[in-house]
């Protein structure tokens, strides 16, 4: 009897794209649910990102929840899927569990932030505003700018960090991020306001303490008020896929064996 593979959607977060997983989808695969033949993981990416980089970003993250639901479609997944979605991806996961709960069977929300729950200095960290406006205002290379979200993004060490920082500059130069589209990402982040009660069927919300960009009191604020399980990092950024991938999938593990 063949067995239909379970279907995970990744999601990333602000002017990221499917690329930025690195090889996390393949560790995520086989070790979650059973194994690679077990596990189907598909990378979405939001528009104005990625491979849709010549889009312009929607100004609200229903739009680009939307889009996802769209992009399923048209590759013929069927529904319900799991999602794990980081920063704006997981507000993204939100909404469309809003839309449609029956389309998300279970979903994992990592290092994110919303409205009502958070504060704006927990949702954006002070100390990156500097750098963030002079991104936004200047002419920085793509090296430069990955650069500094290296920085803002990751506490890792040990890594071959300047292999990854050219991966990532080429993804940039490859399909780079308008300042218009960063800005409407930015604006649909900041503007968007999750339900009060919790919208998903099942959720694990991921979050590092030591998370320079958002404040990890976030997923715990989101937890408390949904009543939904929350694991804390020790050390990782907000990249937390990126600094400590193993952990993340162990979560995972324990946690879908213990729900059954």
């Amino acid at each position: 009897m063949t067995t239909t593979p379970a279907t995970w959607v990744l999601l990333r977060g602000l002017t990221r794209e499917a690329r930025h997983w690195g090889t996390f989808p393949q560790t995520f695969a086989a070790s979650v649910a059973g194994g690679a033949d077990a596990t189907r993981v598909i990378a979405l990416d939001l528009p104005g990102n990625g491979a849709l980089h010549g889009l312009r970003s929607p100004t609200s993250v229903p739009a680009m929840a939307a889009h996802c639901r769209a992009e399923l479609r048209r590759l013929g997944i069927a529904m319900p899927v799991n999602v794990l979605a980081m920063s704006l991806g997981a507000m993204v996961a939100t909404e469309w569990a809003v839309a449609a709960p029956d389309e998300i069977a279970a979903a994992v929300l990592i290092n994110t932030s919303m409205r009502p729950f958070n504060p704006w200095h927990h949702r954006l960290r002070p100390a990156n505003y500097g750098t963030l406006l002079r991104l936004a205002l200047g002419r920085p290379r793509p090296l430069e700018i990955e650069s500094a979200v290296l920085r803002m993004t990751s506490n890792a060490t040990g890594r071959d960090v300047q292999t990854l920082l050219q991966e990532w500059a080429a993804h940039r130069a490859d399909a780079p991020v308008s300042t218009s589209n960063a800005l409407r990402q930015l604006w649909a982040a900041a503007r968007f306001s999750a339900p009060p009660m919790n919208p998903f069927r099942r959720l694990l919300l991921l979050a590092s303490t030591a998370d320079r960009l958002v404040d990890a009191r976030c997923s715990a604020q989101i937890a408390r008020h949904w009543s939904c399980d929350a694991v804390m990092h020790a050390w990782a950024g907000h990249d937390l896929p990126l600094d400590d991938p193993t952990w993340v999938a162990q979560q995972l593990r324990d946690w879908l064996a213990l729900r059954g």
